[in-house]
C-alpha cells in the first residue's frame, strides 16, 4: 500500500515542477551571427602585452620598425587598427589590434606567411625578451558600430571591456543598438566588438577622445541625452566585471 501511494505523489510533484520549467525556443542562428554585420565579416585580434618597465621604449621601437611594413603591404591580407600604450589602467602595457578581412581564412593566411618571415621571425625573437606576459582574444564586430577608420590626431582612446554573464550577449545587442546614436555627436565612437575567442562573453568599447576633459563633457552630455539612462539601467545587470584603460597610440597607429 506504501508503494502504490508513493508513485502518484512523485508523478504529482514532477508534474507541478515542470510548471516552472523554462521553455526555450530552439535557434536557427548563432548569437554572432545575429550580432555580426554579414557572414563575411572582419575578425579581429586584440594583443595584451606586458612588457618589463625598463623595456617599453625599446618594445614601442621594436614594433614602430616592424609591424608597419606588415600594414602596408598587400601580401598579408591583414591591417593594423590601431597600437596604444596604456595610460591609465594596467601600467607599461601595450595594446594592438588587427584587423583580417576574410575572416578565419585570411587570419590562417597571414600566420602561415608569416612563419616564413624572418623579419618577423627576429622580431618575435627580440620581443619575447622584453615581455613579462601576453594575451590574446578573437573578436567579431557589433554590426550596429562603426567600423574602426584611422584618426588624425591627436587623442586619447578609451577601451572599455565588459565580462558579460553567459547568454545576455543578444540582449546587450539590443540595447546597445539602440544607444550608440546617443554616443555619435562628438564621433567618438570608434569600434564595438565581442569575443569569439580567447575570454568568451567579453565585449570592448573603443572611444576617443581630445583629452580627459572632454571625455568627462561627452560622457556627461550622454546622460542629457533622452533614452541613456534607460540604457544604463538595464545593461549594468547583464556585466559581471568590467574595466577602464586610458590608453595613447604609438608612432605607428593609423589611429592617432
Amino acid at each position: 500500500m506504501l508503494q502504490t501511494f508513493f508513485q502518484p505523489q512523485m508523478c504529482n510533484d514532477d508534474w507541478f515542477k515542470s510548471l516552472f520549467v523554462r521553455k526555450v525556443d530552439p535557434r536557427k542562428d548563432a548569437h554572432s551571427t545575429l550580432l555580426t554585420k554579414n557572414e563575411q565579416s572582419n575578425l579581429y585580434k586584440i594583443q595584451f602585452h606586458n612588457v618589463k618597465p625598463e623595456c617599453l621604449d625599446a618594445y614601442n621601437k621594436l614594433c614602430e620598425d616592424v609591424l608597419p611594413s606588415i600594414h602596408v603591404d598587400k601580401y598579408y591580407p591583414c591591417e593594423l587598427v590601431g597600437t596604444w600604450n596604456t595610460w591609465y589602467g594596467e601600467q607599461d602595457q601595450a595594446v594592438h589590434l588587427w584587423r583580417y578581412r576574410g575572416g578565419y581564412p585570411a587570419l590562417t593566411e597571414v600566420m602561415n606567411k608569416l612563419r616564413q618571415n624572418k623579419e618577423f621571425t627576429a622580431y618575435r625573437k627580440e620581443r619575447g625578451k622584453m615581455l613579462l606576459s601576453r594575451r590574446n582574444q578573437l573578436l567579431l564586430e557589433f554590426s550596429f558600430w562603426n567600423e574602426p577608420t584611422p584618426r588624425e590626431g591627436p587623442n586619447i582612446y578609451e577601451l572599455r571591456s565588459y565580462q558579460l554573464r553567459p547568454g545576455t550577449m543578444i540582449e546587450w545587442g539590443n540595447y546597445w543598438a539602440r544607444a550608440i546614436g546617443i554616443r555619435q555627436h562628438n564621433s567618438e565612437a570608434v569600434g564595438g566588438f565581442f569575443s569569439q575567442i580567447g575570454d568568451l562573453y567579453m565585449v570592448h568599447h573603443l572611444w576617443a577622445y581630445k583629452d580627459l576633459q572632454s571625455r568627462d563633457v561627452t560622457r556627461n552630455a550622454a546622460w542629457q541625452q533622452e533614452g541613456w539612462d534607460e540604457v544604463v539601467y538595464y545593461t549594468v545587470p547583464l556585466i559581471q566585471h568590467m574595466d577602464s584603460r586610458i590608453m595613447i597610440p604609438t608612432k605607428a597607429s593609423p589611429l592617432q
